[in-house]
């Protein structure tokens, strides 16, 4: 399963039925899970740790140092789970030690050519990064979110669950659960109610959700008071909790 132009150091831990391709290099300190599929010209090193049934295409660089000037070849990490397709001429980098020092990406994300995941990020699982979507270091990404492609992410900014940035946008601040986006700057255009049907969210909860939505963004309240209102109207609709969470964890500010 190893093409023999392939280099894979004898040290790498490599799983059952893993395909390298053709002028694919392995380091040392990689760990790939079984059934894991790697394409040709498809570069892994650093300390890095692939879970099942990957598929990874040509020209991948994955597990290169961080692009950071502080950092000083400490031995920081790169975490990936199960089951992502990630396509031609993606860079992912490992953690500094200014942060968690490891950088994660889930599982059963769809990850398209040319996606930039720096270090430290925290991507969730179930995610659509489209072609060419850039994120700086220290990103948190959750779940079932969907980047369009040429959107560019600055560092340190938070995009919640099932929310959704829009084609070439530029996000500044962060986004919302739920919220859909676009623009440069990003600014927020609802709820993204359509990708919460397809996760088999009921119309009661998108109909909560679209509240919790007017109250932040068209109520004229402030942050904290949508935060406060959100709080007391959570146990009538626990979808709204994450919304609530975010808020109150937001550090940038979120996209007003």
């Amino acid at each position: 399963m190893i093409h023999p132009t392939a280099i894979v150091h004898p040290r790498a831990r490599i799983g059952a039925n893993v395909a390298i391709g053709p002028y694919s290099v392995v380091g040392e300190h990689v760990v790939i899970g079984a059934g894991t599929s790697i394409g040709s010209h498809v570069v892994i090193e650093g300390r890095t740790t692939i879970g099942r049934d990957n598929r990874f295409f040509p020209f991948c660089s994955i597990g290169g140092m961080p692009q950071d000037k502080k950092y000083g070849g400490e031995p920081t990490s790169l975490e990936i789970g199960d089951r992502n397709t990630v396509r031609e001429y993606t860079t992912i980098n490992t953690g500094t030690v200014q942060d968690a020092g490891t950088t994660r990406l889930g599982s059963d994300n769809w990850i398209m050519a040319y996606v930039h995941i720096a270090h430290d990020c925290q991507v969730g699982n179930h995610t659509i990064f489209a072609n060419n979507a850039q994120i700086a270091g220290h990103v948190h990404v959750g779940d079932w979110a969907i980047l369009g492609g040429m959107a560019g992410v600055h560092q340190f900014v938070r995009i919640g669950a099932h929310a959704m940035v829009g084609g070439g946008a530029i996000l500044l601040q962060d986004v919302p659960p739920y919220v859909m986006c676009s623009g440069n700057p990003a600014k927020p255009f609802g709820v993204n109610a359509e990708g919460l049907k397809r996760r088999g969210y009921s119309a009661e909860a998108i109909a909560a959700i679209k509240r919790a939505y007017r109250t932040v963004y068209r109520s004229g309240l402030t942050l904290e008071e949508a935060r406060a209102t959100l709080a007391r109207e959570q146990a009538d609709a626990p979808e709204i909790a994450p919304f609530v969470e975010f808020l109150a964890a937001a550090t940038r500010g979120i996209i007003r």
